[in-house]
This record gives C-alpha cells, structure tokens and sequence, in this order.
C-alpha cells in the first residue's frame, strides 16, 4: 500500500512539473503586441525619453512574427502609422540635414525592421496604399512587390492615411498615437481636422485651394470627383458643381514635434 501511494505521488510530482515546464514555454512564445509597442514607442519620443529598446525589439523580431501578429487592417494602420511618424522624429532629430535631399531621404532603405532594412517609400507606398508605384498618382500598382511588402500590407486601401502621416514638414498632418480600436475614428477626426487647416474656400469665384496630398496621390482619393466629395463630406464646399480645384504650395520646411491627441 505504502509503495503504490509514493508511486502516486511520483506521478502527480511529475505531471505537474510538465504544466509548470509547458506553461513557461508558452509564456516564452507569447506574441509581441506590436501595437501597444509602436504606441509606447511614440509616447517616449513624444515625453523626450529614449527609445532605443524599440528600435532594438523591431530590427530583432521576424517577418512572421510581425505578419501573425498584425493580422486585421485595423491593426496594420494603426501599427505603421505609428512607426512611420516614430522614425520620422528619430532620424530627423538627429540628422535634420537628411531633408536636403528629400528623395533620397524617403527612398533610402535606413529602418531596421524585422530582420530588414526598410525606406520610408516602402512603408507608405508599398504597406499602407498596398503596393502603390510611389509615382503613379495612386493609379499604377508595382509589378512585383517583394515579400516582406506582401506579407505585410493592408487588404484595403484608405486614403485616409495621407492625413495621418507625418513627413516631418510644416504642412504634414500633426502626428497622432493610434490604436487599432479606434483606428477608423481618430482617422476620420484627422483627416477632418487637416482639411479645414488646410482648405479655403472662395464662395465668389466658386475655388476652393487645397492641399498639394489631393494632387499627389490623385487616384487614392477617386481623383478629381472624388476630391470634391470628400470636401464637401467634410463641409468644405457646400456643393460638389461647378467647383474649381487649386492646389497649394507645399511648406516643406522641418517641423518635428508636432503632436496631437485624436
């Protein structure tokens, strides 16, 4: 009797030690929230605190890793948005003369993401307006994006984004922390918010100037028509007829740290 109740206890001493070894384990393989973590990345930029673990976390983590984890367009946006504006405000800070050149300084691959060395281009053009030729006006995708841009794309393209990204000049969009939660909100209350900035509307000569984002990146916005609905959704301009188009200059001049609470 005594020898088959410390058999039994051996057995039950074993067996919890299996849970315990594979709860550690799986404990270890959690997932990163990717989210949460370009969320954090941008406070610290935004609270002038150091943000190097993040940048060490993204250059170390897989491109599986990130493609598992990003899994809904909600999450995508709002997890690229915030690392394109977070690495807009490092680099810039740091090297305000990488803006002299300004082509070379968005197509440059200098973001060390997933294994990767990413551009600027690649995160707007190829992830967040779904492997876009940088410039084919949004009408003429690329022939053939690479992997990392494929596994990582957003589903459906919205031409909300150009207001949210922050390129680092005077007339970009103020950068905001976004969540996947209210992702569809805060880009609407910004893209509400940058247009009445940047819009003016001549009642007499029926003109209203935009921003230079409309001419840009014409076919993401449904082109011309499509322009003066979103204005006039946006009651920029009372009536979509008879409604000419100007576009403004763009203020290219640096202008960091410029944050918003959406």
């Amino acid at each position: 009797m005594k020898t088959r109740v410390i058999a039994l206890l051996f057995i039950v001493g074993l067996s919890c030690c299996k849970v315990k070894k594979a709860d550690f384990q799986q404990a270890s393989v959690t997932a990163t929230d990717f989210n949460r973590l370009s969320e954090e990345f941008l406070q610290h930029i935004k609270d002038g605190k150091d943000t190097e673990a993040f940048q060490e976390q993204l250059a170390n983590t897989t491109l599986d890793e990130l493609a598992n984890t990003l899994q809904t367009d909600e999450q995508r946006y709002a997890f690229w948005i915030n690392i394109y504006n977070a690495y807009i405000q490092v680099v810039l800070s740091k090297n305000p003369e990488y803006y002299d050149d300004r082509r070379a300084f968005f197509g440059d691959e200098q973001l060390h993401i997933a294994g990767e060395m990413v551009s600027f281009e690649k995160i707007e053009h190829g992830i967040l307006r779904k492997s876009q030729w940088p410039l084919g006006l949004g009408y003429v995708r690329k022939w053939f994006p690479g992997r990392f841009e494929r596994k990582l794309r957003v589903n459906e393209r919205d031409y909300r984004i150009h207001f949210a990204l922050n390129c680092g000049a005077k007339d970009c969009p103020p950068v905001a922390i976004y969540t996947p939660e209210r992702i569809k909100e805060q880009l609407q209350k910004g893209t509400e918010i940058y247009l009445k900035r940047t819009s003016d509307y001549n009642e007499k000569t029926k003109t209203v100037a935009v921003t230079s984002l409309f001419n840009w990146f014409r076919g993401d916005f449904g082109g011309k028509s499509g322009v003066k609905k979103i204005l006039k959704n946006h009651k920029i301009i009372p009536t979509t007829k008879g409604v000419d188009l100007q576009y403004k200059n763009y203020d290219w001049t640096l202008d960091l740290d410029n944050f918003i609470s959406l």
